[in-house]
């Protein structure tokens, strides 16, 4: 039997759940992660909100014959960061949602989701 109480009771955790969700997004942008690459020769950070924030290339590295291979290392660097971003953004979201997909709680916009 259909019970309405518990529908509504059902409904404000759902959005308590989303309001949550909402914080945490706004939050990832605070989060900041790493990636390297030739021994850390390049060094990316980003957010977890997966955006770029900083690249430092080592001088070292900077060699104006060999510019495929610098380049292939910003690659892989930024790859990497924007990996353990998503890693992190996923963390968080498990915390509040305990693992459920946040897709199913009206469709928020969530980076790596």
């Amino acid at each position: 039997m259909f019970n309405k109480g518990n529908m509504g009771g059902l409904l404000r955790q759902a959005q308590r759940m989303q309001e949550e969700l909402q914080k945490a997004q706004a939050n990832l942008a605070n989060l900041k992660v790493e990636g390297s690459a030739g021994g850390n020769m390049v060094i990316v950070t980003a957010n977890a909100a997966q955006e770029l924030l900083q690249i430092q290339i080592n001088p070292e590295v900077v060699d104006p014959e060999d510019v495929e291979m610098l380049e292939d290392l910003v690659l892989a660097a930024v790859n990497q960061a924007l990996q353990n971003g998503r890693a992190r953004a996923e963390e968080e979201m498990a915390k509040i949602t305990g693992g459920m997909d946040p897709g199913m709680l009206g469709g928020l916009k969530l980076p790596g989701f």
